[in-house]
């Protein structure tokens, strides 16, 4: 699913430990994510280029650029997607808190953040892909 979808971790090129910072691009048809939300993480996103729409589970919002949106740690599951014919891109802002585990509601998958800040996937059952 994340084909159309090109990460650039800017935070990891300066160093950064408390938080970390990505300059994402969707090609048409990319999604920035599975629907997530974070336990301890919050998220930040900006949009730079292009017109995602953001996913809340609730609401579809499409947004524009100049536009943002905040996800608070244990709040609602959420994703973009490109639905355009246009790149979109974003720039994306979340703190990096040892401990933090990403829900995904749609998809039988949960991560972990492991204490030297890899994310480990499993299925809901804990038990490896």
């Amino acid at each position: 699913m994340m084909a159309n979808r090109i990460k650039h971790p800017l935070g990891d090129l300066f160093g950064l430990k408390n938080f970390g910072v990505n300059l994402t691009r969707l090609r048409p048809g990319g999604v920035s994510a599975l629907h997530h939300r974070h336990s301890l993480q919050d998220e930040f996103i900006y949009v730079i280029e292009g017109a995602p729409t953001l996913f809340t589970g609730v609401d579809e919002i499409e947004l524009r650029p100049g536009m943002c949106a905040g996800f608070p740690a244990g709040g609602a599951a959420h994703h973009l997607a490109n639905r355009t014919d246009a790149d979109v891109v974003i720039l994306e802002i979340g703190d990096r808190t040892p401990g933090d585990e990403g829900s995904y509601p749609n998809d039988d998958s949960e991560a972990v953040m492991t204490p030297n800040g890899i994310w480990r996937f499993t299925r809901k059952d804990g038990s490896s892909y």
